[in-house]
């Protein structure tokens, strides 16, 4: 029996063909909307019947009955179907039909093949993390890693040539600080010893050194002047900041399994913001103001010269300098012509929020003037993490937390906890665990919030073994592989599951639907950028698995029972370990 991955959108195709075979009016207008049904209902449901019918003054009911009756046999055979209230269409797959499922989604290689088709032929670049260089990464830093390897993923499992991105923050005015206190307050040894963790406190002697007004501040203003010039001791120095950066960032990127393609940071895009200056002012959408050059929106209320506190996109300060609308332009420019993105994808904190909105609406009427082929634009936003206070997650002194220290404490605390329950394990097995399970649990408990959302930030929640956590779901993995172990079976031995039976019990049914929902969740996070949702997916996966194996004992003697009970095993087994990897964490085998 054939059976094809995602079974929603396959429902929703058949619909539409179906409402042209019904000879409903307008038929191509009819628009399914097939959603994840409510369990007590069935598989899936069909919604779009209402509101076509609604529109065009017709029984509702009618319509879903000519629907029904012009649906091919092949779907009859594949699911059961009634109609529910005034017109929603429900579709329970037949037992024999979610065996075949089961059967035929048996590896991450068939998963990924059939969940391809969404972004096949596509490259996405994703801009993520961009931390600044000579700083070291602290929680801030966190959401847009994790949220942009996320989606990194979700892109590349659907089928997309992914781009990682890692647009540093490696120029401007504060460089001319670093290098002022650089050269006259360095230690050597400090340096070498931890390099970003010097440079820090260069920049900060270097800034409280050039107050406001003060002769020591145009020295440093002229260590950046050099710098722009191409000086060759301060580009070196410059150059120097950067690699050291980017290997302090290599070592937290390692421990949250990130790697980048590339890290064009700003000062890469130095000699190609005069083109941008040059074609805008071409096709009119930039104008002088007060000796800027900037764009105004005069469409959008907050934009527009005539709000009441006008707010322009200043492509070109007074100055003459660049800032961030120059570079970010170029920038996406560069994506399109270079990488020949289809779609970019930039992760920042919502703050951010009205920069990208005036870049986007530059971007669209700029490469609309000069006809470029445009990719879709996606600014994806995120909340703070915050303290359980509500407020800013600091240290007792008040300090940023370092990104470092906050994972290193979270390995520590991982380990006390397998410690205390595993203590007959070595010590190199315990601290193994507790690195999976510590990174895991920071990772997981930023993913599984709608990124849009603030979040408290609370070590025992997301540590804890019960709840939609880490470690709760490491856990049931780690369950999976002991039952297996113990039945002296590997996971998705073909022998094994080519004995398997129609599933029979209501949570073995429960279990097998839940599987199959699977594709669903991927792109439902795929789509709206949004990992929570196959965060919650999962978590709803490995409480219908604890049902399960709490009520139908897996390695029973019937040998038919027995191999449909290891493949329900085996293929939660493959999905939670499956999604987990989409989201970026790692999984064990023991726990």
């Amino acid at each position: 029996m054939h059976v094809t991955f995602n079974l929603l959108e396959e429902l929703e195709q058949t619909l539409k063909a179906a409402a042209a075979t019904a000879g409903l009016a307008d038929a191509a207008a009819f628009a399914p909307e097939v959603r994840t049904a409510d369990p007590r209902h069935g598989d899936f449901q069909a919604n779009g019947v209402l509101a076509y019918a609604k529109a065009r003054k017709m029984n509702p009911r009618q319509v879903a009955e000519k629907l029904m009756a012009a649906l091919p046999a092949t779907l009859r055979e594949t699911y059961d179907l009634t109609i529910a209230g005034p017109g929603f269409i429900n579709f329970t797959l037949k037992p024999a039909v979610l065996l075949a499922w089961l059967q035929a989604h048996d590896s991450a290689e068939h998963l990924r093949k059939g969940a391809a088709a969404a972004h096949a032929g596509q490259t996405w670049v994703v801009d993520y993390s961009s931390p600044n260089t000579a700083k070291q990464m602290h929680v801030g830093h966190l959401r847009s890693a994790v949220i942009g390897e996320a989606i990194c993923r979700l892109l590349a499992f659907t089928g997309a040539n992914v781009v990682r991105d890692n647009h540093l923050g490696d120029w401007g005015t504060q460089f001319g600080k670093l290098i002022y206190g650089y050269k006259r307050w360095v230690n050597p040894e400090a340096l070498a010893q931890d390099p970003i963790e010097e440079l820090e406190r260069l920049y900060k002697a270097g800034n409280n050194a050039t107050p406001e007004g003060s002769p020591e501040l145009e020295e440093a203003r002229q260590e950046l002047v050099k710098l722009q010039n191409g000086d060759p001791e301060s580009y070196a120095l410059w150059q120097k900041f950067s690699e050291v950066s980017l290997g302090a960032f290599q070592q937290i990127y390692d421990r949250l399994g990130i790697r980048f393609d590339h890290n064009l940071g700003e000062s890469f895009y130095n000699d190609k913001v005069d083109r941008v200056y040059r074609e805008l002012t071409e096709t009119g959408l930039a104008e002088n103001s007060e000796g800027a050059l900037v764009v105004f929106h005069d469409e959008h209320p907050r934009f527009s010269r005539n709000a009441e506190r006008p707010n322009p996109f200043m492509v070109r300060k007074a100055d003459g300098a660049s800032g961030y609308a120059s570079t970010d332009l170029a920038t996406a420019l560069y994506r399109a012509e270079h990488f020949k993105a289809d779609g970019i994808v930039i992760v920042t904190d919502f703050r951010q929020s009205d920069h990208f909105e005036q870049l986007f609406l530059t971007l669209k009427k700029w490469f609309a003037a000069k006809h470029y082929r445009l990719p879709e634009l996606h600014h994806v936003t995120f909340g703070a993490v915050t303290g359980e206070d509500g407020k800013a997650l600091k240290t007792r002194s008040g300090d940023v937390i370092k990104l470092k220290a906050l994972l290193d404490e979270a390995e520590e605390r991982a380990f006390a906890i397998v410690s205390e329950k595993n203590p007959e394990l070595s010590e190199t097995e315990r601290r193994e665990i507790a690195r999976v399970v510590g990174v895991g649990a920071v990772q997981y408990a930023d993913l599984s919030q709608n990124r849009s959302s603030n979040y408290v930030f609370s070590w025992d929640k997301m540590l804890s073994l019960e709840g939609n956590t880490a470690p709760y779901l490491l856990y049931a993995i780690a369950r999976i592989h002991s039952i297996f172990r113990k039945a002296g079976a590997t996971p998705a031995a073909p022998e094994t599951e080519a004995a398997a039976t129609v599933f029979e019990t209501p949570t073995e049914l429960t279990l097998a639907r839940k599987i199959a929902k699977f594709p669903d969740a991927v792109r439902l996070a795929g789509e709206t950028l949004r990992p929570h949702y196959l965060s919650l997916y999962l978590f709803e996966l490995a409480g219908d698995y604890s049902s399960f194996n709490n009520a139908d004992k897996v390695l029973v003697d019937d040998p038919a029972v027995r191999a449909r009970r290891l493949l329900l095993c085996a293929r939660t087994l493959l999905i939670l370990e499956s999604g987990l990897g989409l989201l970026g964490l790692r999984t064990l085998t023991r726990m």
